[in-house]
């Protein structure tokens, strides 16, 4: 009985405050917007194409560092990247609310309000992007500079942004990936923010090849490489197929950027000394 008696008295009351707190809300925010003037507008395309313009100087300025000091060092300078846009945008966007909103405790609780719900239908995936680029810049699943695959994309991290990463290619295609894959994709990082990165190389053999002279003849190509890093492990893995011997050199270049031309230097220098030894690839019956 006195649960029916206090019900219903604690629902008009909480409409009340509900109705109440929304009426003083769009008062507020009617405030606000009759206090936007045209020379505030004009303040504020100014900042943010000076903004722009930092932005992109300081891009450039990251990009020109990173090239001209020691190879240890460019992933480091260039992963600093994101931090320096997120500082510079983090500054605009202050400035800005002090330029149309003072600031002030009612100004920001007028505005929070309209501007949550709008964005939160109008801008879901964009704001779901900017959250989760803001989240990987403290979990760090990627950095500029690291190679990874994702969504079947595989290449260099070169643009850490507000929205998404641009991934170059093996092709030297520009990809764009947003954020948010980070919610639903697997995502395979083959250096996490070091210089090096493992290179497999496959050799392909027939099945009554000398193993161990074919090893140890892999092992010294990759150990007396010019690109090779010496103080990580090189390996020599054998699978069996039912075509021939598969032999993958597992190795590390110096700079994970020479990945392919890495590569390309052991398979070349491999096929001569193999050939030397008489040992060829498989050839399969041409039906």
């Amino acid at each position: 009985m006195i649960f029916q008696l206090i019900f219903p008295r604690f629902l008009l009351l909480f409409a009340q405050t509900t109705n109440k707190t929304a009426n003083e809300t769009a008062e507020q925010t009617r405030e606000i917007l009759a206090d936007i003037t045209t020379w505030k507008v004009t303040q504020a395309l100014i900042i943010i194409g000076c903004a722009y313009i930092f932005i992109q100087l300081i891009d450039r300025l990251v990009d020109f560092i990173s090239e001209k000091v020691h190879r240890e060092w460019r992933l480091g300078i260039k992963q600093s990247q994101p931090f320096w846009r997120m500082l510079i945008l983090s500054f605009v966007a202050v400035i800005l609310m002090n330029l149309f909103l003072n600031l002030s405790q009612n100004n920001l609780l007028a505005i929070t309000g309209t501007v949550a719900v709008a964005l939160g239908f109008a801008f879901k995936d964009y704001a779901s992007s900017v959250i989760a680029g803001l989240i990987g810049l403290f979990e760090v699943p990627y950095r500029v500079g690291d190679r990874v695959t994702i969504n079947n994309e595989y290449g260099e991290i070169v643009n850490y942004g507000l929205r998404a990463i641009h991934l170059r290619t093996p092709n030297d295609n520009i990809v764009v990936i947003p954020h948010n894959k980070l919610w639903t994709e697997t995502i395979s990082n083959a250096n996490a923010g070091e210089l090096e990165a493992l290179v497999v190389t496959k050799f392909y053999f027939n099945h009554d090849l000398d193993l161990e002279l074919v090893s140890k003849i892999l092992y010294r190509v990759a150990y007396t490489s010019k690109y090779t890093q010496l103080k990580l492990p090189i390996v020599v893995i054998v699978e069996e197929k039912p075509w021939g011997t598969l032999l993958k050199l597992k190795s590390y270049p110096m700079d994970a950027r020479d990945e392919f031309i890495y590569q390309t230097d052991l398979i070349k220098r491999a096929k001569v000394i193999l050939a030397k030894h008489g040992i060829s690839y498989p050839r399969f019956p041409v039906l």
